[in-house]
């Protein structure tokens, strides 16, 4: 326009430009890269952080190739990843070439196969059921082993005893019958107990692992780490390996177990020698393999810090993810800190790992503070006398008793401070208890509180609060630190149903709740907690705005409306709820809860509720393309913030939520199990039917090597800690010193 005496047609032609850009912004978003995002809009949910702290910028040649959405995504493998994160394993991961790994097969064995005992040819355990006598205690002070009859020292627990009509009852904890019908006071007919004609404490049948029946009148399969590969007996959790075999799940083989068949997680083998001509008296014969990185070395630790705390566990439920029926029958528990044992099997098994220290890129350390924190009340010989009755602090001393045994008998450690080791965390508050002396290494959690809000222990539960424990024992570090360590999904049992349904496949016309959220609301709700503390107060302000269940006083929250469900009354058609709605909510219990993972199981696109709280690879995924933050203090505006996100949005989120569900599931272990099963019994079980035939994308393990990969070539905290001639990466690709 060469005239200025036209200023109302230049700005209608301006306004329609202005008006076209922003529709174009509107409905084409999701689909746009970063470069046509004119205005750097937020979405209402807040721009992302797109790099991980201290990364430097990926090669430009990358960031050309893969450029992010406007999101600030990059998309590898169906997952929208934070956008350099995306970009390398865009462009490297994938093309990684396989590389050759010298492993070492022992061939001295234990003498006389360790007498029968065990993975290591450790001695036997001896420990008693009851603690010393008193006038006021008769037979011990009260302790959840407590045993008025035989007790098994190997682990700690409690039977009727060799002798009696039901030795392998359990009888702690004051377990017995509550009627006996027969006049002699004889022990009560298992044919009268099964007819209903007796009453007895339901609680006591058969809560020890691998006895079932009322009268645990029968014996069945236990859980042990990978059932022993096949390769020997699991003794309650604890594994008795077959010759040649050794390691907690019996997978470490000898020269002479190689020789009639290479473990699988060996394959392809090359160079192979003809071990059943090697001389018994040689002790380590050398085995070529094809193998991709990362690769893992994987502690084997003395029974103390794994098999013997799988083995004594005083109710069988506790930190496994599946038990046995009468017919050896899988059984998949709903125990949350299950995620510890998947991972643990998943590592053992996958070509990933190694037995070459020397040439391992990552140290898993596999102490079970799963198992242990649910028995630190449990038997005398897990009393320590500093623990001040805290679990908490029980498990720190555990974990530095693991960190003293690794430090003082193996290289590794020393040789970076620990900064290649990787721990699990499975409390509910993390790795906020750690030991100082192993802040260093990549820390495993369920839930990454930075503590930049919450900076205390936020447990209502006092004998996990870590408060407590001296600062000269535990260091002065916060819970997570999202430069080096990572926050896993928890552990979700198999649900052939929803699987069969595909409810994480739900459209969002199928989708009539706007918002959700089911579980304890607190003390203003009937069989809520009492304390106060508990969810840090976050559950308990949404249920008084969005209280969809009238509380004790029978009001409902001061918002309530009618497409939105806050409750506390439970349901069998939960699954089907989560999948009946758009937004779930994710929220704290004593520390993380299994509500991040309901919600992308069942595809609901998550409300995560918890400052300065990370959730499961929340560092390292682009959370702005399948999730929603809310900051506690806008609970008010929840509803609001949520009916502000348009269609287009909502469609988008929803479609990555159901490209990425099974990253938050654990289908790898899940399949392990499946294979073994197969093997015994030729019709599969409903959940193996349906988790075999799922797609094949990438599950909670596959993310996790993903995750180990980046951080191995890219990550400042391990600087100089790769020092590799044959990485298999182009040199766009390293960047490691």
């Amino acid at each position: 326009m060469r005239s200025t005496k036209c200023p109302w047609a230049f700005l209608g032609v301006a306004g329609a430009l202005v008006m076209l850009v922003a529709a174009v912004h509107v409905f084409m978003v999701p689909i746009l890269p970063s470069s046509l995002d004119f205005f750097g809009a937020g979405h209402g949910i807040g721009k992302p952080r797109n790099v991980l702290p201290g990364v430097g910028v990926v090669d430009s040649r990358l960031s050309g190739q893969f450029p992010s959405d406007s999101y600030g995504a990059v998309t590898y493998r169906g997952a929208p990843w934070k956008a350099e994160i995306g970009r390398w394993l865009a462009g490297c991961d994938a093309g990684l070439s396989v590389v050759n790994i010298t492993e070492f097969i022992g061939t001295k064995r234990c003498e006389q196969d360790c007498n029968g005992q065990g993975k290591r040819c450790e001695e036997v355990q001896k420990v008693e059921c009851n603690l010393p006598s008193s006038q006021e205690w008769p037979v011990g002070r009260w302790i959840v082993s407590i045993c008025p009859a035989h007790c098994d020292t190997t682990r700690a627990m409690c039977f009727c005893g060799p002798g009696t009509k039901y030795p392998d009852r359990p009888v702690a904890e004051a377990c017995g019958f509550k009627t006996i019908v027969s006049q002699d006071g004889a022990t009560v007919n298992p044919e009268d107990a099964y007819s209903s004609k007796v009453k007895f404490k339901e609680e006591c049948d058969c809560k020890y692992d691998g006895l079932w029946g009322r009268f645990c009148e029968t014996r069945v399969e236990c859980s042990c780490i990978n059932q022993c590969s096949g390769h020997g007996h699991c003794r309650g959790g604890f594994c008795q390996c077959d010759g040649g075999y050794f390691g907690i799940d019996c997978s470490m083989p000898s020269n002479y177990s190689v020789a009639y068949g290479m473990p699988s997680w060996l394959q392809p083998p090359m160079n192979l020698p003809d071990l059943k001509n090697i001389s018994s008296s040689s002790i380590n014969v050398k085995v070529v393999a094809k193998k991709k990185r990362p690769l893992i070395y994987v502690y084997d630790l003395p029974a103390e810090f794994d098999s013997h705390l799988l083995e004594g566990r005083h109710y069988k439920f506790q930190c496994v993810n599946r038990i046995y029926d009468d017919k050896n029958r899988t059984i998949w528990t709903q125990q949350l800190y299950g995620a510890q044992i998947a991972l643990y099997e998943s590592i053992l098994a996958s070509p990933h790992r190694t037995l070459n220290g020397d040439e391992a890129d990552y140290f898993y350390v596999p102490a079970l503070d799963s198992c242990l924190i649910t028995r630190s009340d449990d038997a005398p010989h897990l009393q320590m006398p500093r623990d001040l009755r805290l679990r908490s602090y029980h498990t720190l001393e555990y974990y530095r008793m693991t960190y003293d045994h690794i430090a003082q008998r193996y290289p590794y450690w020393n040789r970076t401070s620990g900064r290649d080791h990787i721990w699990f965390f499975s409390w509910d508050e993390g790795a906020c208890y750690a030991p100082k002396e192993i802040w260093n290494s990549m820390m495993l959690v369920h839930w990454g509180n930075t503590n930049t809000k919450h900076k205390n222990s936020t447990t209502a539960y006092w004998a996990d609060n870590w408060n407590y424990i001296p600062i000269d024992r535990r260091g002065n570090h916060p819970c997570f630190d999202p430069r080096k360590d990572l926050v896993l999904p928890a552990w979700k049992q198999p649900n052939p149903a929803a699987i069969w349904l595909k409810l994480w496949a739900r459209t969002r016309n199928n989708r009539t709740t706007l918002f959700y959220f089911n579980g304890n609301l607190g003390p203003a709700y009937k069989d809520g907690r009492h304390e106060d503390t508990y969810s840090m107060g976050i559950r308990q302000k949404l249920a008084a705005e969005f209280g969809s269940t009238p509380d004790k006083q029978g009001k409902l929250g001061r918002q309530h409306t009618a497409n939105v469900t806050v409750t506390y009354l439970r349901t069998e058609k939960y699954y089907e709820e989560l999948a009946s709605s758009i937004f779930c909510g994710v929220l704290p219990g004593d520390g993380w809860s299994g509500r991040m993972e309901d919600s992308m199981l069942q595809g609901c696109i998550p409300v995560i509720i918890q400052d300065g709280i990370l959730l499961p690879y929340e560092n390292m995924l682009n959370y702005n393309s399948f999730a929603v933050r809310i900051q506690e203090d806008d609970i008010p505006n929840l509803i609001r913030i949520l009916r502000g996100i348009n269609e287009t949005q909502v469609e988008f989120m929803l479609r990555n939520v159901r490209q990425i569900w099974q990253r938050f599931f654990y289908r790898d272990s899940i399949l392990l199990e499946a294979q073994r099963q197969k093997r015994l019994f030729s019709e599969e079980a409903p959940w193996s039917v349906e988790v075999s035939k799922l797609d094949k994308v990438d599950d909670v393990f596959a993310t996790f090597i993903q995750v180990l990969h980046y951080k191995l070539y890219n990550d400042p905290w391990r600087q100089g800690v790769l020092q590799r001639k044959e990485t298999g990466l182009p040199d766009i690709c390293s960047k490691a010193s």
